[in-house]
């Protein structure tokens, strides 16, 4: 129930983020803020500069009128005409100053006082814009005294203007501005959209899709995401997901070979450990058969019997977190190796040559039975490399087994003359059900005899460049306390 009950609440946790705004609609909402603060940035000067061209295209006009003016007859311009130029310019007085004297050219309704003053000689950027703004932000209809350079002899010219008409004039470029800037924004935002969107957007939710879909059925190679052929960082990250994906699909499928193999072992192994230990009765009194052919062989079956019990009692350790610790001791190869030839059955095999090189008296510091293991996993599948061979192929079957010892390692050597170890199984040659290269081999032989060996602190390695496959093992002696050594000669 608490499964069931559990599942439909996982599943809609797992729905919600799908209703909230995906990337798409946060990249939209990122784009058109970020366009609309550049349009800002560009407005602010463009406002400013506005104002200051206005200004001056004011001085302009009251240069022209100054000079229509200074040139009437006598320097009397009627009021009318005086009037018409000023209205035409857009101001109420124009004034000029000539070394000390300033001359008043024309006037129309002037002010009692004058709002504010600006002087076009001397105007910063920093002074341009907060006037613009200042002048934006106010109210009612101020007046402005503008001073700039005049032509010919002249100090300077004032004109006198309204503020009004040229804060309107402001307003209208600044609604302008703001409709183009919002054109532009939505432009631009709509093609940054659209590109990081095929760029980037969609082949995350690729990759995303790929995620649930795997995480769904995580043992389907259907799952897989097919990687495209995108040489950037997003398609770095598809096929580093395919390969993630693979080797989790790989994994998974060895876990339930691994979980099915230990089902199996453990239901017969109640039975087989019973019809060896009847077994193992009879042996015990054949034993006391005084043939002498039975006395020679009996030993031998019995000491197999026990071995073959003591596997089943350990319901194959390969099954387990781990393998037992090795009872190392110091023993001798040749018995051992003697031991593997009749129990693989290759001594009354005439047509496989067995060849043994063991160093005379060599000793190894290993666990006998677990290097018993060892050696007849490599024996049997040397054996089978060489059955496997065409029968066209008239070369030597041949399986030679040398011992010898470099300094505190031994080394102990398996090679056939058989066909050799294939290209494609070499990286994974000591990996479970990965190894094994013929018709209902489980693979797991090479890989028990690894993890033998390392928990020797030894190595085992194929030997490159040998006719047909060469296995080394090397196993170091246990390094030993000088004052055990003493204590034990001074025992003895």
């Amino acid at each position: 129930m608490s499964v069931t009950d559990d599942q439909p609440t996982t599943e809609k946790s797992r729905a919600q983020p799908a209703h909230r705004l995906g990337l798409s609609g946060k990249l939209l909402l990122l784009t058109i803020p970020l366009v609309m603060i550049a349009g800002m940035l560009i407005f602010v000067p463009a406002i400013a500069n506005f104002r200051i061209n206005r200004l001056n295209d004011r001085l302009a006009a009251a240069n022209t009128a100054a000079l229509v003016l200074d040139a009437a007859p006598s320097g009397y311009v009627p009021e009318s005409l005086a009037r018409q130029i000023l209205t035409s310019i857009g101001a109420r007085a124009v004034a000029i100053k000539m070394g000390q004297q300033r001359r008043l050219l024309a006037s129309a309704d002037l002010p009692a006082a004058i709002d504010h003053d600006v002087d076009m000689r001397e105007i910063s950027v920093w002074s341009a814009i907060v006037d613009a703004f200042e002048m934006m932000l106010e109210h009612g209809d101020q007046t402005i005294r503008v001073v700039g350079p005049a032509p010919g002899q002249a100090q300077f010219i004032e004109v006198v203007i309204d503020e009004k008409p040229l804060r309107q004039a402001m307003y209208r470029f600044s609604r302008n501005v703001l409709i183009v800037a919002l054109l532009i924004a939505g432009f631009t935002a709509g093609l940054v959209y659209l590109a990081l969107h095929y760029l980037f957007v969609r082949p995350m939710r690729r990759l995303t899709a790929s995620l649930i879909g795997f995480h769904e059925n995580p043992e389907s190679s259907a799952r897989i995401i097919v990687p495209s052929q995108r040489g950037d960082e997003i398609g770095v990250a598809e096929r580093e997901l395919s390969d993630m994906q693979r080797d989790l699909v790989s994994m998974l499928h060895q876990k339930s070979r691994l979980a099915a193999l230990g089902l199996a072992v453990s239901k017969i192994n109640h039975d087989l450990r019973n019809l060896l230990a009847s077994s193992q009765l009879l042996s015990d009194q054949l034993a006391s058969v005084p043939d002498p052919r039975v006395q020679r062989f009996a030993p031998k079956l019995l000491r197999s019997l026990e071995r073959a019990i003591a596997f089943c009692q350990s319901t194959l350790s390969y099954g387990r977190a781990q393998e037992a610790a090795p009872d190392r001791r110091m023993i001798l190869v040749e018995p051992v190796v003697a031991e593997v030839r009749e129990s693989a059955g290759l001594a009354s095999d005439a047509s496989i040559t067995w060849i043994s090189a063991i160093e005379r008296g060599l000793a190894i510091d290993a666990d006998p039975d677990q290097l018993f293991r060892v050696l007849l996993n490599l024996v049997r599948n040397a054996a089978q490399a060489l059955e496997s061979r065409p029968a066209s192929d008239g070369g030597a079957q041949q399986i030679r087994i040398t011992g010898r010892r470099e300094g505190t390692v031994a080394i102990i050597e398996v090679s056939d003359t058989g066909p050799g170890v294939p290209q494609k199984t070499r990286d994974h040659l000591f990996e479970a059900f990965q190894s094994s290269g013929r018709p209902g081999g489980s693979g797991l032989g090479l890989a028990i005899a690894a993890e033998l060996i390392r928990a020797h602190d030894g190595e085992i390695n194929l030997v490159e460049g040998t006719i047909g496959a060469t296995f080394r093992i090397a196993i170091p002696d246990r390094p030993v306390e000088l004052q055990i050594v003493r204590t034990e000669r001074a025992r003895a």
